[in-house]
């Protein structure tokens, strides 16, 4: 059975996160890297959409994997902690984010990418090529936005400098970061997302966009991504993995629209302790929940809900974590 810390009766989204990330942090005595969720939902409302802000430990630049919502996340990481008291928003921004991971081009894991893109500093943009074209030609494009990039429509005012990655390919330095980067393809109801391998040293990160069960996508994706990271499983250095569970169980697979469900979470989970070697390998195994699509008038019950059923379905004995926006994180 999975770890994860439980209590009666429902569960707020405040009070999940509280009691699910606080003691796992505690509890990393060596940890690798730094992380603050900026944004942690699946859409619905603005304000805190997919971002993560990852640091080498220790490190004060890092990456944004993923930009869904930016200075919110920020000042909400202030207002909690996530940074050290005294930091300003835009500190954040123009310096302890060095670069940008872009999963996918849709809205809810770019907008604030965009919308910030006057006042931020010049920066990459690392994506697999087809992300970084629909960036050029969907949004800084001179019609939805002005081309702040360095590609597409002209003129090129440049801020942002798209660094197209191959997909397996060795490790990529990001900047100053210390950090690197291999991409890894997933499948999304059709559209192409991306997982990103983080490493620092000997230790990994992965950091997933959206993607639904290869079952269902009729894909074999997620096999090889599970394939890829299962060594690192094995020996312990792989420290996380940010992985997204939009929808409460019972969902139709054909309304899964490219996402996952606790009980596909489950099973695809353990498809990569099965590659690592066994239940032992993965015990304690930090699995960070995000993209949680929230119901209009019930967001608490939709982040209670699927708590419950990650703790209560018979999945690996990993550690699954309800990130909180702006509550920083250590692994």
């Amino acid at each position: 059975m999975m770890t994860f810390l439980r209590q009666s009766g429902p569960l707020s989204a405040v009070l999940a996160a509280t009691i699910l990330a606080a003691p796992l942090s505690a509890a990393v005595k060596d940890p690798a890297f730094d992380i603050v969720p900026l944004g942690v939902e699946g859409g619905v409302v603005e304000g805190s959409t997919s971002a993560w802000l990852i640091a080498a430990h220790g490190r004060e630049q890092g990456l944004a994997c993923d930009a869904g919502t930016l200075v919110p996340g920020i000042r909400a990481a202030i207002a909690k902690g996530g940074f050290p008291a005294g930091t300003q928003a835009s500190d954040v921004l123009h310096r302890r984010i060095g670069a940008y991971l872009i999963t996918h081009p849709h809205l809810d894991h770019v907008a604030g990418l965009v919308m910030v893109s006057p006042d931020d500093s010049a920066k990459p943009i690392f994506a697999l090529p087809e992300v970084n074209a629909a960036l050029a030609a969907d949004y800084f494009n001179w019609s939805a936005w002005p081309n702040m990039g360095d590609r597409g429509k002209p003129p090129l005012l440049a801020r942002y400098r798209y660094q197209d990655l191959t997909a397996g390919s060795d490790p990529v330095p990001v900047g100053e970061t210390g950090l690197t980067v291999t991409a890894f393809p997933l499948s999304h109801s059709g559209a192409l997302s991306t997982a990103f391998l983080i490493r620092a040293g000997k230790e990994a990160v992965l950091c997933m966009g959206d993607t639904g069960p290869d079952a269902v996508e009729r894909s074999t994706r997620l096999e090889a991504l599970w394939q890829a990271v299962a060594p690192l499983v094995s020996a312990g250095h792989l420290r996380a993995i940010i992985i997204e569970t939009s929808y409460p169980d019972p969902r139709k697979d054909a309304e899964l629209f490219g996402h996952l469900t606790p009980a596909w979470l489950h099973r695809e989970l353990s498809r990569l302790t099965g590659l690592a070697g066994g239940g032992e390998k993965v015990k304690g195994l930090p699995v960070v929940i995000g993209h949680i699509k929230p119901a209009i008038d019930g967001k608490a019950e939709t982040v209670g809900t699927i708590t419950r059923q990650l703790a209560e379905g018979n999945g690996p004995p990993v550690r699954y974590v309800i990130a909180e926006q702006g509550v920083g994180l250590k692994f």
